[in-house]
């Protein structure tokens, strides 16, 4: 009798120690991306309160870390250095202060951060120094320093919880090269996403033995530029043809998406995108269960989740109190006066006071014969009285410089077909649309532009119209230049633009104009010091008082049928206010 309940105690023991050694364990993985400066629940930029803010975030992100501990994972997928004045206020007015990104990244305990193609066009001396702000490790695997041939940021990042392994996978599109200045990510060039993917997981596989892979990816689903070397979305390639991945977090393309691919060896991949500025994040749950050290079952879900109605983290608040009183007193700064009021809106369906501005001074600054420009933000205005530094980021949004490349009258002319192309549809009847739309939530009523506003480069140094019963390639027809001389397309000319759009960003140069983008650098005269809000800011700072005007040297045709649909297209993407 002895014998046998000691043996069943030894059995009862052994059942016992196989029960706890198999053992599941939750780990929560939140995510933000394309933040663009939004740190702060107030727009800096319209002076208002904001709905996203990474305040909110980080009410988010306690809750959770309250049950989690740290079996919560916090990332952020890039483009985080630039979209607020609060941003260009520590990368640009006052460098030798600690970057806020930095500050607040540390502040909530992030685990990594993927870099992002704005962060990078923030220029070296911002980018290098932020990363050296970090806590938390700055990933990019193809991003290669030229000089030593590997990675200029680290590619990865192991993270030990509760026994699992954990592989974050950093990577950034490569496209940079077509939107930024080459002086800005010197000593670096880009890898195409999905082989450098192939490489990673494959040496994170064989050195790091890790039980889950995740994907940090500062790139939008698919489509954008493909050419030979590199994709610049490649999210959903290499979900289906690199295995290994549990779960892709990305972004870059700011539209929110969940789905779930299945790759090459049949298995399920979650991906996940939070959209931008900090008004939602991915939230996923990853259940591991192991056997003696061994990775029985594992199960990835999530999802993207609202944070607009979180409260907002007073002890956050406090803590940056100081940094957002610095940013308030810099945009509250008078610096002129406009007598009217001037709309992006206006730039979508003819010559426009908004755009135009910008066309002049960059004619001015430049000394060019024709200027190309687009508006940057789809329904911006700056109104009527006082004109305040916060305008500023409402006329132009980016931190681009001011270029002028050469041109012949030909590729002039092929460029503005490309753009309007972009924009306005083929007239085949008077009760047609005029301008390119889609059902897609941009605009009121749900429709917006099927394509990206900020491609929709008009001209001014030139007079022409724009017959929009015409086909593709045959729409534009210039008349003159505005200054009375013939216009001449086999004639080289100065043409002024932003430095995105002459390093090739939106193709209009390459696909359109048609021109090598090996050879774009070498048609650059002239390149500005500073960036075009700069410039515009020191041109109403000298005028004090403007009024600004459109230019009127270009139109749609035939009027007949453009004034109604002008009409028309205008109330269904901006209602009946203007």
């Amino acid at each position: 009798m002895n014998k046998l309940i000691i043996t069943c105690l030894i059995l009862c023991c052994h059942f016992t120690t196989m029960k706890a050694e198999n053992k599941t364990i939750e780990i929560r993985v939140i995510q933000t991306s394309d933040v663009h400066g939004s740190f702060f629940p107030y727009d800096f930029i319209d002076r208002k309160p904001a709905q996203g803010s990474l305040a909110r975030v980080s009410t988010y992100v306690k809750k959770l870390r309250s049950v989690y501990g740290d079996k919560l994972l916090l990332l952020d997928n890039g483009d985080i250095l630039q979209g607020q004045p609060t941003c260009y206020y520590c990368n640009f007015v006052k460098p030798e202060m600690p970057n806020v990104a930095a500050s607040i990244t540390n502040y909530m305990s992030y685990d990594a951060q993927t870099i992002g193609n704005h962060d990078i066009e923030t220029g070296h001396a911002v980018y290098d120094k932020w990363a050296s702000e970090l806590k938390c490790p700055l990933l990019g695997a193809n991003m290669i320093n030229t000089s030593t041939n590997k990675p200029y940021l680290r590619p990865y990042t192991m993270l030990d919880r509760d026994g699992v392994r954990l592989a974050v996978i950093g990577l950034t599109t490569p496209a940079i090269p077509n939107w930024l200045n080459e002086r800005l990510w010197s000593g670096i060039r880009f890898d195409d996403m999905t082989q450098s993917a192939k490489h990673w997981i494959d040496f994170v596989k064989t050195n790091e033995h890790p039980d889950i892979i995740i994907g940090l990816f500062h790139s939008g689903r698919n489509g954008g530029i493909s050419t030979d070397q590199y994709e610049e979305n490649a999210v959903i390639r290499i979900a289906n043809e690199v295995p290994g991945f549990d779960l892709i977090l990305y972004g870059h393309d700011h539209r929110a998406n969940k789905e779930y691919i299945t790759n090459t060896n049949n298995d399920k991949v979650l991906c996940l995108n939070p959209s931008s500025n900090a008004e939602y994040v991915c939230d996923a749950i990853i259940k591991i269960t192991k056997d003696n050290g061994k990775v029985v079952m594992k199960n990835v879900t999530g999802d993207v989740c609202d944070i607009r109605q979180q409260p907002v983290d007073e002890e956050f608040m406090a803590y940056f109190k100081s940094d957002m009183d610095s940013v308030n007193a810099f945009v509250n700064r008078k610096i002129g006066t406009f007598k009217n009021s001037i709309h992006t809106r206006d730039s979508y369906f003819g010559n426009s006071a908004f755009c135009d501005f910008i066309h002049n001074l960059q004619l001015k600054e430049t000394g060019a014969d024709i200027s190309f420009n687009a508006p940057l933000t789809f329904d911006a205005s700056i109104n009527a009285g006082d004109v305040h530094v916060s305008d500023m980021f409402n006329l132009y949004k980016y931190e681009n410089q001011i270029c002028a490349l050469r041109m012949t009258g030909k590729e002039i002319h092929d460029y503005l077909e490309m753009s309007y192309a972009l924009w306005t549809n083929q007239m085949a009847s008077p009760s047609d649309h005029i301008m390119l739309l889609e059902h897609n939530g941009n605009g009121h009523n749900g429709y917006g532009f099927k394509n990206l506003a900020f491609n929709f480069d008009s001209a001014a140094g030139i007079d022409y119209e724009v017959d929009v019963t015409k086909p593709t390639g045959q729409k534009v027809k210039i008349i003159r230049m505005s200054d009375g001389r013939p216009f001449d397309e086999s004639k080289w000319y100065k043409v002024a633009m932003n430095s995105y759009r002459a390093n090739g960003g939106g193709e209009l140069l390459t696909k359109g104009a048609g021109i090598p983008h090996d050879s774009l650098k070498s048609r650059i005269t002239f390149e500005s010091e500073r960036d075009q809000r700069y410039y515009l800011m020191k041109e109403i700072e000298e005028a004090g008082t403007l009024s600004p005007q459109p230019n009127n040297n270009w139109r749609f045709v035939p009027e007949s049928w453009t004034q109604p649909a002008i009409k028309r297209d205008r109330e269904i993407l901006f209602d009946k206010k203007r």
